[in-house]
């Protein structure tokens, strides 16, 4: 099988400095925050397990076995936190891995599309993923995902050099397949499997017998481990890695078009405009393509979410690579157009949202946000504004950006980033009263007595328990262990009844949470 690499270059060509600067600028923004529900609290809670217990096999949430991802994101994110906890705080070091993992995702990802499509068509890869609504909050929390999709990329990178007859490619392939499954289970597996296939096109079976080679030890070693440290966890974890497998059921397919619309944007439509330009070249989307059927059908197995899209993204984004840049005149001015009109417009509501927390102007705004979050001040340093400023005076720059085929994807992905910016700024104290639960645990402990025998818990779930441990070392006991206990503490819904042989002594919720409330019950005795 013939596969060449197109070697024409854009003109003019994409700047890397530019692309350096807008993925750095993309990637460090937005992490200092407190962990938030959902999956940002639970990975946190495994994170912090690992240091405090020091029992680096079994991700492990206050204590209690959590067998339902890999560990090797979480063991570089603690050793993160535990060599710069003491100076960002334990979190915010902890969530550097996935700066970490996304920049290597980032370059690894340009590689690889330029291994399939071009040098330049590495750079409007990257653009694509910085400007893929779907990636934007995985790359901002402690995500192992991301893990995942950094060494899937490298086998896909692997992929692309196979077909040219490289046989380093067949390294990177077994590297990236074997290093998936601890990083993200079957699912960051079934991301990379579809660049399995490559050496077998170019029938190149010593490629092929060395990726797996290589690949098999990798991903084996982790679980070898803990079924030797851990028989009954490994066994645990591997029921729940089977169970996402086979997980299908009739969920309505509006539903996962519905996620996939939004996650995927805009890299769908490009991505479909790419095999209309590619009809005629169809061996270099082959392996991509089979990458997005894999994807598909993991996708559609279970529940729509967009975690499960993961999967489909990295293939997709080397799909539309290939034709991001081949827009036709009318269609690029209107992406571009649309581009520039959606991210100014969410600038100036961002910047009005911002006035009316400060100055209580425009006041409709400014009770909106009240209401949402009662009780928060804000005030902005010199720094905050001055920031926000240049960005968006940047921002306002652009309009002049020069003529070029890259310019529409450009403008998207530094729409999205001055957007994130932005809010992370302007917004962050504000969503940090109205989503963290430092405040709800920390007025929980304050309220118990200093000797207790157990508290039993009702209802909670893996990121409170996970929030619990790591703010104030609290730690519950599961109804179904038979302790009696005098204490015990429920997450409801607001207004429940008190059942007979309890007191109520304590209520609590998140700042902008309606609905779920924490009640702290003594036992009438």
């Amino acid at each position: 099988m013939n596969f060449t690499v197109p070697t024409q270059p854009l003109s003019p060509r994409l700047p890397l400095a530019v692309v350096v600067v807008l993925a750095a600028l993309y990637l460090l923004t937005g992490l200092q925050h407190d962990p938030w529900k959902h999956e940002d609290a639970i990975h946190i809670g495994i994170i912090w397990g690992f240091v405090k217990e020091g029992h680096w096999l079994a991700p492990m949430i206050a204590g209690e076995p959590w067998p339902h991802t890999a560990p090797l994101y979480h063991w570089v994110a603690a050793l993160l936190g535990k060599l710069l906890g003491g100076l960002l705080g334990f979190h915010v070091a902890a969530r550097l891995a996935t700066t970490l993992f996304g920049a290597l995702f980032l370059v690894v990802l340009s590689r690889a599309a330029q291994s399939f499509h071009g040098r330049d068509n590495g750079r409007i890869a990257v653009l694509l993923a910085l400007g893929a609504l779907g990636l934007l909050l995985p790359l901002h929390e402690a995500q192992p995902g991301i893990a995942g999709l950094a060494f899937a990329a490298l086998a896909w990178w692997g992929a692309g050099l196979s077909l040219q007859g490289d046989r380093r490619g067949a390294v990177l392939i077994g590297l990236g397949l074997g290093l998936t499954f601890p990083a993200h289970g079957l699912a960051g597996l079934v991301i990379a499997l579809a660049a399995l296939p490559a050496p077998i096109l170019r029938r190149d079976w010593i490629g092929l017998g060395l990726a797996l080679l290589i690949a098999v030890p990798l991903a084996a070693a982790w679980p070898w481990a803990l079924l030797h440290s851990s028989p009954e966890f490994w066994t645990q974890w591997w029921q729940n890695e089977l169970a996402e497998v086979t997980r299908g059921r009739n969920w309505p397919a509006a539903q996962h078009l519905e996620y996939l619309g939004w996650v995927a944007w805009p890299v769908w439509p490009l991505a479909l405009w790419s095999l209309w330009v590619s009809r005629r070249e169809p061996v270099k989307l082959a392996i991509p393509l089979l990458g997005v059927f894999f994807g598909l059908l993991w996708f559609l197995s279970g529940p729509p979410r967009s975690l499960a899209l993961l999967p489909l993204l990295l293939p997709l984004l080397l799909v539309a690579a290939a034709g991001a840049d081949r827009l036709r005149r009318g269609a690029a001015n209107a992406f571009d157009w649309f581009g520039w009109l959606t991210f100014t417009f969410f600038a100036v509501l961002i910047w009005l949202g911002a006035s009316a927390q400060a100055l209580g102007w425009p006041a409709k705004i400014a009770r909106n946000f009240a209401r949402l979050a009662p009780g928060h001040t804000v005030e902005y340093s010199y720094a905050t504004l001055g920031f926000a400023a240049l960005l968006t005076l940047l921002w306002l720059l652009f309009w002049g950006l020069r003529r070029a085929s890259w310019r529409p994807t450009l403008r998207w992905a530094s729409g999205l980033t001055l957007m994130w910016a932005l809010i992370m700024s302007l917004w962050s104290s504000w969503l940090d009263h109205y989503k963290s639960y430092r405040p709800v645990v920390q007025s929980l402990q304050a309220m118990l007595p200093a000797s207790i025998d157990c508290i039993e818990r009702i209802s909670l779930g893996d990121a409170h328990r996970a929030v619990l441990d790591y703010y104030t070392g609290i730690r519950t006991v599961d109804p179904a262990a038979g302790r009696r206990c005098s204490l015990r503490l429920v997450v409801d819904q607001r207004d429940r009844v008190i059942p007979n042989g309890w007191q109520e002594v304590w209520q609590g919720h998140r700042a902008g949470d309606r609905k779920e409330r924490w009640y702290l019950e003594q036992r009438i005795r």
